[in-house]
């Protein structure tokens, strides 16, 4: 929403149409449906956990940002570099924020990396199915009921590139948030 209201104050357009964005939600929502399914990895739960809140503060303040960035950069690329008309460029960005919204969850859902500590099943097709249907319905002609248009293949490839590397970015900075925790000082 932060991406939406920045992107409103720089285009003559919505950035996605109320349609758009309920078919967002509700396919983000069955994305996740398979979170409660999915485990952890055995040294997660081998000792108690204490959650550390000047932590968590830290790492959504860093990878909310993150992912605002990415997608004004869409915006940018979209609107700048590929001089794209409103409904192709709802389309693209209907595509890089489903893909990027998704598929980070991977990334997040562990300290390690995600390709070496994969999602249960549930998890893994619930992701992978929505965002199939994502990434399919708005060149299927149900996607013209939603106001969905077509964008051209070398656009299709950019959200690819930009996917991928907000990724790429989001697995470095775990990372670095992860290894450079606050230590907790014992108390006397």
């Amino acid at each position: 929403m932060l991406s939406m209201a920045a992107a409103s104050l720089f285009l003559p357009f919505l950035p996605m149409l109320p349609t758009q964005i309920l078919l967002n939600n509700l396919l983000y929502d069955v994305s996740e449906i398979g979170i409660p399914f999915d485990g952890v990895r055995p040294e997660a739960v081998a000792r108690p956990q204490m959650w550390s809140m000047p932590a968590l503060i830290r790492f959504a303040a860093v990878m909310g940002p993150l992912s605002s960035a990415f997608d004004l950069l869409t915006f940018a690329g979209l609107s700048l570099v590929f001089h794209v008309a409103a409904p192709e460029l709802r389309t693209a960005w209907f595509l890089e924020s489903m893909a990027t919204q998704i598929l980070v969850i991977f990334v997040i859902r562990t300290n390690g990396r995600p390709w070496a500590d994969l999602p249960r099943l549930a998890l893994a097709l619930s992701s992978l199915g929505a965002l199939l249907v994502a990434m399919v319905l708005p060149f299927t002609p149900v996607g013209d009921w939603f106001g969905f248009v077509a964008p051209p293949l070398v656009v299709v490839a950019s959200i690819g590139g930009i996917t991928l590397a907000y990724l790429v970015l989001a697995e470095l900075l775990k990372t670095f948030l992860f290894d450079h925790r606050p230590t907790k000082r014992a108390r006397r």
